[in-house]
């Protein structure tokens, strides 16, 4: 008898240029990739017809505590980061369990429909009720069965500036949040900001634990706090499991310090995330012209072999009006502002917003391999590039074998004077 999640996706695109490609996901899990494959009779088939069939796209950043909150209570007039962070400050009396929730669910949804099907949350400690925690813990659970819910621990007023900030983290450590947060260029001094590094480097490493820190968001070049990051990486043994969200002032930082730094992150193994739609928004606001983009040197640190990923950071919240969950807006503001346009470079975009990412947060099972979880996207566009290009439509949605989200494909209906009717679909023949 056939399984719910078993399913036979016919005639696709794969990432790496293959064409006609099927795949079989047999409970739940690829079980085979190729040409043509046998299949048994009345197994469900999803006809791709040509199109992109991808990993899901993963979500290495993001504040899903602080989502769909825009306008409450007023909106960010200045729109730089600290006015952001004073106005979450002001919201966060106001929060209740309920209202987070909700939001979060509905950002979920889109995210779903999106075909972003993992997400790494930073979610803020600082509130002694830890309302935010136990709000995400609860979506977390509700949504566990069609999308992958990571959270941070995330001091966001500073774990030394804050009093009890270091306290509020454990116990959210303790309720069952995976990952260890910090921002160290927020708080008072460049040295408090370095022990705090110290600090939740070493207080992951007791309980096993992975380290995403905030770490110079700021336009200032001697905010170094990557360069601690690094260091206590590698001495304490977390190769693999430290990322450095961020990373604006290595945007300002000169280069010859960075010719030292970049194989510093290399050889400490810690991830770099950069966010492109928030870093082009948030940063270089104190300059006149020339202006700086902000976002961090992306293909300067993929030269030197540190895995980069890209994330969403916030979606109509109190830094940033827009967003919509979709991560090729992400891909595609990533492309353009840090000027990554040959054809190597735009895939590398995409892997950014899909296999990098899902690195980064440490998921098992992500991808198009025999083995791997039954759980990919079919876009509407013929390679990676272009899916970028389009911003794709996500004509299917596949967990564990299973379509849990459609759409029509994306054409316009011409009727032009002196040449009759025609369709559009946007994409190119080849």
């Amino acid at each position: 008898m056939t399984e719910a999640r078993d399913l036979l996706i016919r005639d696709a695109t794969l990432p790496d240029g293959r064409t006609g490609q099927d795949l079989l996901i047999l409970a739940g899990r690829i079980a085979a990739v190729g040409p043509a494959l046998a299949a048994p009779p009345g197994l469900p088939t999803l006809d791709a017809r040509g199109w992109l069939l991808s990993a899901p796209f993963v979500d290495a950043h993001f504040h899903m505590d602080a989502t769909l909150s825009y306008g409450l209570p007023r909106v960010n007039a200045s729109g730089t980061l600290l006015e952001g962070i004073a106005l979450w400050g002001e919201l966060k009396p106001q929060l209740t369990q309920e209202a987070l929730v909700e939001r979060a669910l509905q950002y979920c949804d889109w995210a779903v429909a999106k075909g972003l099907l993992a997400i790494r949350s930073h979610v803020d400690i600082c509130d002694d009720r830890l309302l935010a925690v136990e709000a995400l813990l609860e979506v977390k659970r509700r949504v566990a069965p069609c999308l992958d819910l990571q959270l941070v621990a995330f001091p966001q007023d500073g774990v030394l500036r804050r009093p009890g900030a270091l306290a509020n983290l454990t116990r959210a450590l303790d309720l069952g949040v995976e990952v260890v947060g910090g921002i160290p260029h927020f708080e008072r001094t460049m040295a408090d900001g370095a022990e705090s590094v110290r600090l939740l480097c070493e207080l992951a490493a007791e309980r096993g634990l992975r380290v995403d820190m905030h770490c110079d968001e700021s336009d200032d070049p001697l905010s170094r706090h990557i360069e601690t990051l690094a260091h206590h990486a590698q001495r304490l043994g977390l190769q693999g499991r430290v990322t450095g969200s961020h990373l604006t002032s290595m945007h300002s930082m000169d280069n010859y310090y960075v010719s030292k730094l970049l194989p510093l992150i290399a050889e400490a193994g810690v991830h770099a995330v950069a966010n492109p739609l928030i870093n082009i928004t948030l940063q270089g606001r104190h300059d006149t012209y020339p202006k700086r983009r902000g976002m961090t040197r992306v293909p300067e640190l993929m030269a030197a072999g540190v895995n980069v990923a890209f994330g969403h950071d916030c979606v109509m919240d109190p830094w940033y009006s827009l967003g919509s969950g979709d991560m090729l807006e992400v891909a595609q503001m990533g492309l353009h502002v840090a000027q990554m346009t040959s054809q190597a470079q735009m895939r590398a975009c995409f892997d950014a917003v899909t296999t990098n990412a899902a690195k980064v947060l440490g998921l098992d099972g992500h991808g198009l391999d025999i083995g791997c979880h039954g759980d990919v996207v079919l876009l509407q566009a013929r390679s990676p590039v272009e899916a970028i290009r389009l911003r794709a439509t996500r004509l299917a949605v596949v967990r564990r074998g299973q379509v849990i989200a459609r759409c029509a494909p994306a054409q316009a209906v011409l009727d032009l004077p002196g040449r009759g009717p025609a369709t559009v679909d946007w994409t190119l023949q080849r």
